[in-house]
């Protein structure tokens, strides 16, 4: 929103709401930026009480700020997004250093946008706008859930498909899987950029929506249901898009059983994503199951996170004992470290390299600490390169995806064979 825009050069058309506004002293900067002198400042309790003045009728959002210190007052916060809805004003909510329980409690009570504090370089304004932009009138066949871009299909692309397993939990799988694969939307800018799909099967806690903000359909639940009647038209219909670019097959709305799949189902999945997409990504459950080894001799490329840990390490040794006692594709797997130390880490590097001698691996890939800017992207459903893009570990998953787009599939299929 710029000064041009607000009617009346007096008119209060936002207000802050803080405990002391003079903590956030970036957020002042940028509220005048934006707004000029076209704004105020409330506490916590006296935001209630004006919400309910004829003042506040000309109030379109309220950016209500907060940090660890204000969690003891999150009741007396809830209150203040929930009245300030009811009065038809929005809310953006900027926190430093808050829990993600406080963060859900309120963008459940209906906090319209989420903001770090120090705050991105330039990301209030783009809240503002979208928390200010007129939103379209829904059509009523929509109310149900989202209808998805419609795809083109039918095609014969024969893409290349890159599993991503967790050796333990917590180790980074699905936010490699969510940003390799954004990132791979970004590395070709011209008119025939790659197609790439991202798709979500851990049926029980696969977090690909909420990293990335998207809907849990029901046309997932009924395509994997009857894969036998599945066709790439079908297929396509249940994906839904991010940001127009990239393709996702989410984790369906209720928990299944991990056996709810057989290989043949996922043989069939992955076959149709091949053909219609350049790039297949799969978010792998951490547990074996019996269809592992049908993504496994699917794959080009089987990326393994795991962590500087004795549970990871142990974990990755018993995959390895498994996968060579079934004479399984082992040369195909790839192990990236999460966390890893950094550069004037010498003891953590000399660890690492022991690591990778005691189990007989190559660890290609080591990937930085994303830190609190991992967190905050996923609560707001939004890849590191939106989020964070100077983060160090987006410019890892960059790197890696520039690698990745250089190979056809025969390429990775020589390397590894």
């Amino acid at each position: 929103m710029s000064n041009s825009e607000v009617e009346n050069e007096d008119q209060i058309v936002a207000c802050t709401i803080s405990r002391d506004v003079q903590v956030f002293d970036l957020l002042i900067e940028d509220m005048e930026a934006a707004l000029g002198e076209n704004w105020g400042d409330l506490g916590f309790t006296d935001s209630l009480a004006f919400f309910k003045q004829p003042d506040a009728d000309s109030l379109k959002f309220v950016a209500l700020a907060m940090d660890n210190e204000d969690e003891d007052s999150l009741g007396l916060l809830e209150d203040i997004v929930t009245s300030a809805q009811d009065h038809g004003i929005k809310v953006i909510l900027i926190a430093e250093d808050v829990s993600p329980a406080s963060l859900h409690t309120l963008l459940r009570a209906g906090a319209d946008e989420f903001i770090p504090y120090p705050l991105p370089e330039g990301e209030l304004t783009k809240a503002i706008e979208k928390v200010t932009a007129s939103a379209p009138e829904p059509v009523a066949e929509d109310f149900d859930e989202p209808r998805p871009k419609r795809l083109r299909t039918g095609g014969n692309r024969n893409g290349i498909v890159i599993p991503i397993h967790g050796l333990a939990g917590g180790t980074g799988a699905s936010t490699m899987a969510v940003n390799l694969a954004w990132e791979l939307t970004l590395v070709e800018k011209g008119p025939n950029p790659p197609r790439i799909c991202l798709l979500d099967l851990d049926l029980q806690f696969g977090s690909v929506a909420t990293y990335l903000d998207l809907p849990r359909r029901e046309a997932v639940y009924e395509m994997l249901s009857d894969t036998e009647a599945m066709d790439s038209e079908s297929f396509c219909q249940a994906l839904i898009t991010y940001n127009e670019t990239l393709h996702v097959l989410t984790a369906p709305p209720d928990i299944l059983p991990l056996d709810f799949l057989t290989p043949e189902d996922v043989e069939r999945i992955i076959e149709t994503a091949k053909a219609e997409f350049d790039i297949v990504i799969i978010d792998m459950p951490s547990t074996l199951v019996q269809w592992t080894e049908t993504a496994l001799n699917a794959a080009q490329i089987y990326l393994a996170t795991f962590e500087i840990d004795m549970r990871s390490v142990q974990n990755a040794l018993r995959l390895k004992r498994a996968l060579q006692a079934e004479d399984l594709p082992f040369e195909k797997l790839r192990f990236a470290l999460n966390r890893a130390p950094k550069f004037t880490d010498i003891n953590g590097k000399g660890r690492v390299k022991r690591i990778g001698e005691t189990l007989g691996i190559a660890i290609e890939l080591q990937l930085p600490d994303g830190g609190k800017q991992v967190m905050q992207g996923a609560d707001r459903g939004l890849p590191l390169a939106e989020a964070a893009a100077k983060s160090p570990l987006r410019k890892e998953f960059q790197k890696l995806a520039e690698s990745l787009y250089a190979f056809t599939a025969d390429d990775l299929d020589e390397a590894v064979g």
